[in-house]
């Protein structure tokens, strides 16, 4: 990368993983890096993203890779070509970490945890001489275009060559990312997409209070979940007291919210037996039951019991349960009505953002020279499996690499 001619400062505000990647490239180019977090640690975030397992990217072709961002899929691109999924695996390595590929595909450290990689990527920048400024919450602007600071001292101001805003999206407020910075960029002019929930769980108008109290919390394993234009997924969801959330639901929630926001709701298809065929299902079903109860019937002849069983109670016509095609047909397209997406601040990521538009090439607001965005503040959407943390990466790297060559051009 070329370096200024002349010794530079940047100044990052965020200490995610796309502010943390932007702080080690400049960095190592010789540029004075001082990184600012309003928590008093930085990545809490990602620490949180590894509990139960450091997902930290995914093991799939390059191009069914890029699909997953869907409508920003071309925006993205250039940042995964520049550092792909396995250039990520290779840059963990270098921090001393093995990693593997499960089952899914995913790839993850070889302990499944966070914290040693979050420390050995802390003594590495520390080594490279960025210093990390915690309990630091940005304000925004003053007039001569320095930065305002709320910091344990009070308000202070701060000067750079280069700014890089990576400052999250509006989940997790409690963990650093509450779209505060929206209202500020708005001030300056830049049209921000509004933020909404992603990778969130969905409300139904009401379930039954006997839902409720027996099955809120109880897993549905080994089904589908389709909606109208798409193929259906098989997998795995909870039932909430409120409506459904999951990595199943999650796969489908981009879909689901444009859905309701274009129609007012979306519905869901649910296959509680996706390894049966309908006619096997009828079959089973038209077999003589006896003095045996439905319940007893479904279970012997079906296993069907606990909260799949209840489902079909909840959501089937009650005279569907005396004509074995009709209940052999809600079996394999239950329809779940979903009326709103949980609040965003549940949700595990958001949409919206900084659009792309605003930004050049090298990600630099087009409206604010030497101001550049990262990270999930813009505005691109991604499901789980490590692909959001693994566009954060990227996208740090090429803004830092972006404000190394806008430094250097000066």
């Amino acid at each position: 990368m070329p370096t200024p001619s002349t010794p530079a400062r940047i100044a990052i505000i965020g200490g995610g993983p796309a502010g943390l990647m932007a702080a080690e490239v400049a960095s190592k180019a010789g540029v004075a890096v001082d990184l600012y977090d309003a928590m008093p640690s930085v990545g809490r975030k990602f620490l949180l993203a590894g509990v139960g397992g450091m997902n930290i990217t995914h093991s799939e072709a390059f191009e069914p890779f890029v699909t997953r961002y869907r409508e920003r899929a071309p925006d993205i691109r250039p940042l995964l070509e520049s550092f792909t999924p396995q250039a990520l695996r290779d840059w963990i390595h270098g921090l001393g970490i093995d990693t593997f590929v499960g089952s899914s595909g995913r790839v993850f450290p070889t302990d499944m945890k966070a914290a040693p990689l979050l420390r050995a990527w802390l003594r590495r920048l520390r080594d490279n001489g960025v210093r990390i400024h915690t309990r630091h919450r940005w304000l925004g602007w003053n007039a001569d275009g320095s930065m305002r600071l709320d910091s344990p001292d009070g308000e202070i101001s701060i000067a750079a060559d280069a700014v890089l805003l990576a400052l999250g999206g509006g989940s997790w407020a409690r963990l650093g990312s509450d779209g505060a910075w929206v209202s500020l960029l708005e001030e300056q002019g830049i049209a921000i997409s509004p933020l909404r929930p992603a990778n969130c769980g969905f409300e139904v108008a009401s379930w039954s209070q006997h839902l409720q109290q027996k099955f809120a919390g109880a897993p549905l394993k080994t089904v589908s979940l389709a909606l109208a234009g798409n193929p259906p997924r098989k997998g795995e969801f909870v039932v909430t007291a409120s409506g459904i959330e999951g990595s199943l639901v999650y796969a489908l929630s981009a879909e689901i919210r444009q859905a309701i926001e274009h129609d007012g709701s979306a519905t869901v298809m649910l296959d509680l037996l996706p390894d049966h065929s309908l006619d096997k299902v009828i079959r089973a079903l038209s077999k003589p039951r006896g003095s045996q109860s439905m319940a007893k019937h479904l279970k012997r002849q079906l296993s069907l019991d606990g909260v799949k069983a209840g489902l079909l109670r909840e959501l089937s016509p009650t005279d569907a349960f005396d004509d074995p095609q009709r209940l052999a047909s809600a079996l394999k397209a239950l329809p779940i009505p979903l009326v709103r997406p949980r609040p965003l601040d549940e949700a595990i990521s958001s949409a919206g953002g900084v659009p792309f538009e605003a930004l050049d090439e090298a990600l630099m607001l087009r409206q604010m020279p030497g101001v550049f965005c990262a990270g999930e503040m813009l505005d691109w959407e991604a499901p789980t499996g490590g692909y959001l943390l693994t566009a954060c990466f990227a996208s740090g790297r090429e803004a830092a690499q972006g404000m190394l060559r806008w430094l250097a051009g000066r």
